[in-house]
């Protein structure tokens, strides 16, 4: 192939990145990759669209999405929209052909999820889900120590994952907010710790103790369109709207290992803007990983010598995976941001696409999505039996 084409569907924060993320997908790991054509990007609100295509390059905007779907020259189109309109855009555009990027979660609904990943079954072209925390070479790193037993036999796993998005009850009124219990903050940065917990321990078992909770129970409906809402407070009086699902959501989980698991996830956490930690702990070590300082992990295991054992800050290097290369200047202190974890998954996707193995992992696959899906399922499903165990079928 001498060229991909690509376009993005989605010029909100999330399709930003996208947008981004393809323009660099070609410059990191020196791939030689055919040229990287950035066609256009889609937005019900064409001045998003205009901005985004003028920002990141791409040749054409639109507030249409189905003229991405019909120009024959797209060959790879990111989904990155509200996750009640991902079903009728992915299983369009896969029937057209075009290699589909999906945001997470797949969808809003069980019935569509597993409708996708049986479409996704019985076709040819690569999809994905942008579960793109698997690109980080912290927790990439955490993994690789998981599986090669350098921490012991694993105790314990803890995760959460705390933003302030929607702390401000003037904070306006967004998809984010309607839908069932369990699609609220549990959809939204949950979706994130349960795959990233399946990627670090191994698949989850059981679920039990969720507990969900509104803690806004309504909004103001803003007259207007806004990107994203971080920032926005609706002052005065206005239209006020119910919030219909979960805020905070908190569970204990079960890894078929026998590894229990401690979870918890808002997105009314005051000064929280994106706060993701992770703590593995086992026989032999423990490994923190924490967002608020991505190009790093704190290690303390048994590979110190006994006086000098204690948590120490390990800085991501070349010998994390995704680090040598991923940068004009890969070397230890450099750092490492969240923006750089859709490059890679670009770059992977692209790599798929084009039948490249380099012995990273592929990305999630809609089956895949649908399974994380029937999790978050099951973590509703406990919290409405008030804690009681529900097995992940």
């Amino acid at each position: 192939m001498e060229q991909l084409s690509v376009a993005v569907i989605g010029a909100g924060m999330a399709g930003r990145a996208h947008a981004n993320a393809w323009r660099q997908a070609a410059t990191v790991f020196n791939a030689e990759f055919p040229e990287v054509r950035r066609a256009m990007i889609a937005d019900a609100y064409l001045p998003f669209a205009q901005n985004a295509a003028r920002d990141y390059g791409y040749e054409k905007a639109t507030d249409n999405w189905r003229d991405i779907l019909d120009d024959p020259s797209i060959n790879i189109v990111s989904i990155v929209v509200a996750n009640k309109l991902h079903r009728e855009m992915a299983e369009a555009l896969i029937k057209a052909g075009k290699h589909v990027l999906c945001e997470k979660p797949l969808t809003d609904n069980l019935e569509d999820a597993k409708a996708l990943a049986e479409l996704e079954a019985q076709s040819d072209v690569q999809t994905g889900l942008g579960y793109t925390y698997r690109r980080n070479p912290a927790i990439s790193y955490m993994a690789r120590l998981v599986e090669e037993g350098k921490l012991g036999e694993i105790t314990h796993f803890d995760a959460r994952y705390w933003c302030d998005y929607g702390v401000d009850p003037n904070g306006p009124m967004a998809w984010r907010y309607e839908g069932p219990m369990g699609s609220g903050a549990l959809g939204d940065v949950g979706s994130h710790l349960i795959d990233t917990s399946e990627f670090v321990v191994g698949a989850l078992k059981a679920i039990s103790g969720a507990r969900l909770s509104i803690t806004i129970p309504e909004r103001p409906v803003l007259k207007g369109v806004v990107s994203g809402g971080r920032g926005v407070s609706v002052e005065g009086d206005a239209e006020m709207a119910k919030v219909t699902n979960d805020d905070v959501a908190t569970f204990t989980g079960e890894f078929e290992n026998g590894v229990i698991g401690t979870f918890s996830c808002s997105r009314v956490s005051f000064g929280n803007p994106n706060t993701l930690i992770l703590t593995v702990q086992g026989t032999k070590g423990s490994a923190t990983f924490n967002m608020d300082r991505p190009g790093e992990i704190i290690l303390n295991d048994v590979s110190a010598p006994e006086e000098f054992r204690g948590p120490r800050r390990v800085l991501v290097n070349p010998a994390f995976p995704y680090f040598k290369a991923g940068s004009p200047m890969d070397f230890g202190g450099v750092g490492f941001t969240q923006v750089e974890q859709f490059t890679y998954q670009a770059h992977a996707f692209i790599q798929q696409v084009l039948g490249i193995e380099d012995g990273l992992p592929k990305l999630p696959t809609f089956e895949h999505g649908y399974r994380s899906m029937r999790i978050q399922e099951a973590i509703a499903r406990c919290a409405e039996q008030g804690g009681a165990t529900v097995e992940v079928k």
